[in-house]
């Protein structure tokens, strides 16, 4: 699926889609997790990790509801793994910056998935 986005569009898929689909429609991102799927999510208050669409899903159920986006300022594809850099945004108010990291399965879904986000440091000037 990523694959065939990023060869069609000719844009960054990671990029242009989990973000948001993890925030507004977990279900369409979870279609794009290859069954074996795992995850790291580092957040201020800890670390959550899984090796399981399940697990994945268990994250995204226990997160608070709130109206968050992701701005993605920077990424890049290197063969297999692409990464974004960003920041989030939750009801219209800048709460840090991320950086993610996932790896696309030859059949184009989500193999991997790295994320660290903290409120405290800015890689990247905001625009």
């Amino acid at each position: 699926m990523f694959q065939e986005l990023r060869e069609s569009d000719r844009q960054w898929c990671f990029a242009n889609t989990w973000p948001g689909w993890t925030a507004t429609t977990p279900e369409k991102a979870l279609e794009l997790l290859e069954p074996g799927f795992r995850f790291l999510i580092s957040l201020p208050g800890g670390q959550r990790t899984g090796t399981s669409r399940e697990d994945f899903t268990g994250y995204l159920a226990g997160r608070d509801a709130v109206d968050r986006r992701h701005e993605i300022v920077r990424y890049s594809v290197d063969g297999d793994v692409e990464t974004a850099y960003g920041f989030v945004v939750d009801q219209g108010v800048t709460t840090g910056a991320f950086l993610s990291a996932a790896q696309v399965s030859p059949a184009g879904l989500m193999a991997r998935y790295q994320s660290f986000f903290t409120p405290d440091f800015d890689l990247v000037d905001r625009p």
